[in-house]
């Protein structure tokens, strides 16, 4: 891929650390700007070193504050940090619509913490593939730490699990019923629970269902699993962050459960420690390498899933246009099985053609 000069200037500016160039490529990206996907494709090769932290949980949990506790507090053990805040997409310009920020106010003048608002442009999961996009860019541009928090809808913020390393799960103080109704979605997903606002009543009561919830689970979790079988209970009480008995890190990893009140910044550095024993855990067990593996097929998939859908929208267009082929759908004249099968041939017949060549002697 070739970048034309301006691109390359911008590339440059932001390898060489300047935040104002790390700002227009994420604009670019969000934007998809004529040349944005060279531009991506140049960071792959500085990308990798980052901490890649996922933040979700109900609204209302206090994610907000929390993130920016902790994005303070790494700034005070001198790490840069980078900050991606889904928020709800407008249904009037798809962009952010909490884009303020208000409650992330401790790090306001802090260069070394990047606080970018994204939209989550409707995807199901609260996540877009710019926002992966935004993370290579933090990460090539050297933040030591990347947060990304979540818009918080509920059990659909699953999708988190394939930009993030870490996903921490937010659950404020509540009742029985609470936990059971999450159980089904994002506590799922959990690597590290976060029992926020932990100075309210049914606090204490909220944990102890989580940890009930820990030891009676089934063995369900993201990709690499493993998280809540009853085989890894003690895995996570015995974790010293070494690798020396393989049959520590084969046991898996039990999502800790850790007590704060961000606005007070109670319980944030247990947090972080807790953080950072998971990606001990990862590095050393081996189950980061499968995490990136993973990562980059999904991007693959992806990439792939707008190409094709990209190409099928102009063959749809020579075709008649979508509108004019579900009239002919209305008026028996057609039905939307021919029409998938007429829209394809062409392509059906390139990759034939990629396959065999075009004198059926093999692939070219």
């Amino acid at each position: 891929m070739t970048m034309d000069a301006d691109d390359r200037s911008l590339l440059e500016d932001l390898l060489a650390g300047e935040h104002r160039a790390l700002a227009r490529v994420i604009s670019k990206i969000e934007n998809r700007a004529p040349g944005y996907r060279d531009l991506v494709s140049e960071l792959y090769a500085h990308t990798g070193n980052a901490d890649v932290i996922g933040i979700t949980g109900s609204p209302g949990a206090g994610k907000s504050t929390l993130v920016d506790k902790l994005a303070e507090t790494y700034r005070d053990r001198g790490e840069t940090v980078g900050v991606i805040a889904i928020d709800p997409s407008s249904p009037f310009t798809g962009g952010a619509v909490l884009g303020d920020r208000i409650r992330m106010a401790s790090t306001v003048g802090d260069m070394d913490v990047f606080v970018r608002s994204m939209s989550a442009r409707g995807t199901l999961g609260g996540l877009s593939t710019a926002t992966a996009d935004a993370v290579k860019a933090m990460d090539a541009f050297g933040k030591d730490k990347i947060i990304i928090e979540t818009v918080g809808a509920g059990q659909n913020e699953i999708d988190i699990v394939r930009t993030a390393d870490t996903v921490a799960v937010l659950v404020p103080p509540g009742s029985g019923d609470d936990i059971q109704t999450l159980k089904a979605g994002i506590l799922e997903i959990a690597d590290v629970f976060v029992v926020n606002k932990a100075d309210r009543d049914g606090a204490d009561r909220t944990v102890q269902e989580l940890r009930d919830m820990v030891q009676l689970g089934d063995g369900s979790g993201h990709e690499g699993g493993g998280h809540h079988s009853q085989e890894i209970i003690d895995a996570h009480d015995d974790w010293d962050g070494e690798a020396d008995d393989a049959d520590e890190t084969d046991a898996g990893w039990t999502p800790p459960i850790v007590e704060t009140v961000a606005i007070h910044g109670t319980g944030v550095d247990e947090f972080i420690d807790e953080l950072a024993a998971h990606r001990d855990y990862l590095v050393a067990s081996g189950e980061h390498a499968e995490q990136v593996r993973t990562r980059y097929a999904e991007e693959i998939r992806t990439l792939l899933r707008e190409d094709v859908h990209a190409m099928l929208e102009t063959e749809l267009e020579a075709a008649g246009g979508i509108d004019d082929l579900a009239e002919d759908v209305r008026q028996g004249e057609t039905d939307p099985y021919s029409i998938a099968t007429d829209v394809l041939e062409p392509v059906a017949t390139c990759l034939e053609n990629l396959e065999t060549g075009p004198d059926g002697s093999g692939t070219e």
